[in-house]
């Protein structure tokens, strides 16, 4: 416990679609505090190819940015970094160019993990938010360049898989003006279910007391309802709950809705996101189709705060 007591950690996601920051200072066993927070959207590997393949000199350089100044704020707060990497530094053939450079000019060591370590940090994450420790629950996060499903029973995930469908990369695969038509809508929602039942571990006939969702796509949604209800509005989403008919109407509204300068107008709808949204949606869309999703939750925490919450386990297994 001694070396846990008030150790600070800042742990950073380094995404397809954002770079996200959180310092916390462990409080006991299993607890933190949060001291700071920042985000910061900026897409890696979008520059060229149709697929996320290479990281260009521009996208590092905002990058290299982006570090620095987490790097600033993590020393102000004397707190030890932890930051990993998900699908666009993954599958980037200049990934370690990229790793070189961050460690030369920020001091920061960028862990590159695979996309089942994602998935059951992302589920350490949703465990610490949300009473889940004895239900039957489908983890969802929807990423930039993919999506992460876990499978937990009792806490523990039965599986934990990774699937290269993310709001960015389908966005640049069928809406590359980020204009919605009905042929591309059906062409994306095809190849989403494609993928997702090419996966052997990934089961769909599951038993579900109800979903969990985290990231931008299902923030989006909730933030959209909240508006929409707008005596419900509330400082912090986590816990915030949505059915499936709920889904399907913010579902029809938003995919109405052709062009990126109408969905900005969208109340819950975050400028940088009003792109790629349509993306995310459809990816959720048929992940309620296929697991017969009824309710989903959000979960506030997810990949970040699952690095902390496994950088607080190994410490406690040390001692």
């Amino acid at each position: 416990m001694s070396n846990l007591k008030r150790k600070r950690i800042a742990a950073i996601d380094i995404g397809t679609n954002s770079f996200h920051l959180i310092i916390v200072e462990i409080i006991n066993d299993n607890k933190f505090k949060l001291l700071d927070r920042e985000r910061e959207f900026l897409r890696l590997g979008s520059e060229f190819s149709e697929d996320i393949g290479f990281i260009s000199a521009n996208e590092k350089a905002k990058a290299i940015l982006v570090l620095k100044n987490f790097a600033k704020l993590a020393q102000y707060h004397n707190a030890s970094i932890r930051a990993v990497s998900t699908s666009a530094v993954r599958e980037a053939k200049n990934k370690n160019d990229f790793i070189d450079a961050v460690r030369e000019q920020t001091g920061i060591n960028v862990e590159t993990i695979e996309g089942t370590e994602e998935a059951k940090l992302i589920f350490l994450g949703m465990k610490n938010a949300l009473p889940i420790s004895d239900k039957s629950v489908l983890g969802i996060d929807i990423g930039g360049g993919s999506t992460e499903f876990i499978y937990g029973v009792n806490a523990n995930p039965v599986f934990a898989e990774s699937v290269k469908i993310g709001a960015v990369r389908l966005s640049k695969k069928f809406f590359p003006d980020f204009i919605i038509t009905d042929s591309s809508v059906k062409h994306c929602s095809e190849y989403v279910e494609q993928q997702i039942l090419s996966n052997p571990k990934i089961q769909t006939n599951i038993k579900l007391d109800f979903a969990v969702g985290s990231s931008g796509t299902v923030d989006t949604i909730c933030l959209i309802k909240q508006f929409q209800k707008e005596a419900d509005i509330r400082p912090r989403l986590n816990g915030y709950t949505f059915d499936k008919a709920e889904f399907d109407e913010i579902y029809s509204f938003v995919m109405n809705l052709k062009n990126p300068e109408d969905r900005m107008k969208v109340p819950g709808i975050e400028s940088k996101r009003a792109d790629i949204i349509p993306a995310g949606l459809i990816i959720l869309k048929k992940a309620f189709e296929l697991f017969n999703i009824e309710k989903m939750i959000l979960s506030e925490y997810a990949l970040r705060e699952g690095v902390v919450y496994d950088l607080i386990n190994k410490i406690n297994k040390i001692n």
